[in-house]
C-alpha cells in the first residue's frame, strides 16, 4: 500500500530523470529542503527530503558519540510527523506508517566551498509517512512545526498533489503554515 501512495506521489509531482539525478548527486542549498504531499481519498502520504545540515547541522556522517546521538535523536522527532506538520484537528488523521532514513552521498555546493567536505559525503534525511484521515476535506492548511524543531530548517519548498490537483507553496521560518482551502 505504502509503495502504491509514494508512487502516485512521485509519478503526479515527478521531474525528468535527469533532474532527480542532479537533485540526488547535484547542488542542493542548505536551510532548504522538499515536503510532497498526497491526498487521495481518506489516504494522506508525506515525504520529507532534507540536507543534514537542517536537521542536525552537519552533513558529514556521523562518527563521533555525539554526532551518533543527534542524529538518532533526529530520527525520534522526524518518526512524529503530525507534530512537525500539522493538520487541522477536525481532520482526524492518525500515522499508520513511518519511515526515516539518512542517505550518504557526494553533492556538489556549487560556489559554496566547505572546508570539510573534501573526502566526505553529504548526508540527507528522507523521510516517509503515511496517514489516514476521517475527514480528508477538513486538511484546509499544514502548519510546519518542523521549523521550531529544527534550527537549520530556514524553507521549504511544498508540492502538495489533491484530487483537484497540484500546487507548489514554499514554507520558510517566517511563514510556517500554508493554505489549502479549496484543494479538496
Amino acid at each position: 500500500m505504502r509503495r502504491i501512495a509514494f508512487a502516485l506521489l512521485a509519478g503526479v509531482i515527478a521531474t525528468p530523470v535527469a533532474a532527480q539525478e542532479h537533485r540526488e548527486l547535484g547542488a542542493h542549498e542548505h536551510g532548504r529542503g522538499t515536503f510532497n504531499m498526497a491526498i487521495e481519498g481518506s489516504k494522506v502520504t508525506m515525504e520529507l527530503e532534507v540536507p543534514g545540515a537542517d536537521i542536525v547541522g552537519f552533513e558529514h556522517a556521523a562518527k563521533s558519540r555525539r554526532d551518533k546521538a543527534a542524529v538518532e535523536k533526529a530520527k525520534v522527532q522526524l518518526m512524529a510527523p503530525l507534530a512537525l506538520f500539522r493538520l487541522p484537528a477536525p481532520a482526524d488523521c492518525r500515522v499508520t506508517e513511518a519511515n526515516v532514513e539518512v542517505e550518504q552521498g557526494e553533492h556538489d555546493h556549487g560556489k559554496e566551498a566547505h572546508a570539510d567536505a573534501k573526502g566526505e559525503g553529504h548526508s540527507e534525511f528522507h523521510a516517509q509517512y503515511a496517514l489516514e484521515c476521517g475527514s480528508v476535506s477538513s486538511v484546509t492548511s499544514i502548519e510546519f512545526a518542523y521549523f521550531g524543531v529544527f534550527a537549520g530548517a530556514q524553507k521549504l519548498e511544498v508540492n502538495v498533489v489533491t484530487p483537484k490537483g497540484q500546487s507548489k507553496f514554499e514554507a520558510t521560518r517566517a511563514k510556517p503554515s500554508i493554505s489549502l482551502v479549496g484543494m479538496m
